[in-house]
């Protein structure tokens, strides 16, 4: 397929430099029209609200791709009322977009992809689903399609490099007072700083 459209969700709270990582590789890889940052607003998958008000998480978005002319944010979960199912997401996109989609994930995504609200909608929505590429996953991709029939066929991998950086670890060393900011891009880091965000 040519000129597909990747469609990057998640909190961002923060956005960091794994999170650019995996979008500049899928972007490169899968040779994509563009890559979607789809910040949610509230995560129907988590048991808590974000740290950060939505507002402070979608500038903060803003802030890291804006030098970055493929990477575009989409307000599709901002917009509207929760719960932000991705279901729903990849469908409303579909409305506004005449590119196929490509939803992205990592393994731990697709692993978890049978627990997700509807996930055989959701697999409907999609044209595709680009997977960070992690041996460790190929064993499960048999169970999984016997959950989801159909599911082999959209997925396609691809390689990733691996940061062993996390949204929750930003936040902790922002809270204890530790250095945190060869985690983020500096302009994440100066929004963080400016707004006093995690403390």
């Amino acid at each position: 397929m040519v000129d597909m459209t990747g469609v990057f969700g998640g909190t961002f709270d923060p956005p960091h430099r794994a999170h650019y990582a995996l979008a500049k590789a899928a972007y490169e890889n899968l040779h994509l029209k563009k890559v979607l940052w789809v910040p949610t607003s509230i995560p129907p998958h988590k048991s808590i609200d974000a740290a950060a008000a939505i507002e402070h998480r979608l500038s903060m978005v803003e802030a890291l791709i804006e030098s970055t002319p493929e990477f575009e944010v989409s307000l599709v979960d901002i917009d509207r009322p929760p719960p932000h199912y991705a279901y729903i997401t990849m469908e409303l996109l579909r409305d506004d977009h005449p590119n196929p989609l490509i939803y992205l994930m990592g393994s731990d995504s697709l692993r978890d992809l049978p627990t997700w609200k509807l996930p055989m909608r959701f697999l409907d929505a999609c044209d595709r689903i680009g997977v960070m590429e992690r041996a460790a996953i190929d064993h499960d991709l048999g169970i999984l399609e016997s959950q989801l029939p159909g599911l082999q066929k959209k997925i396609i991998m691809f390689p990733a490099p691996f940061l062993d950086i996390s949204a929750s670890d930003i936040r902790r060393r922002i809270r204890e007072g530790l250095p945190y900011q060869d985690s983020v891009d500096p302009r994440v880091g100066a929004y963080i700083e400016q707004h006093n965000l995690y403390k």
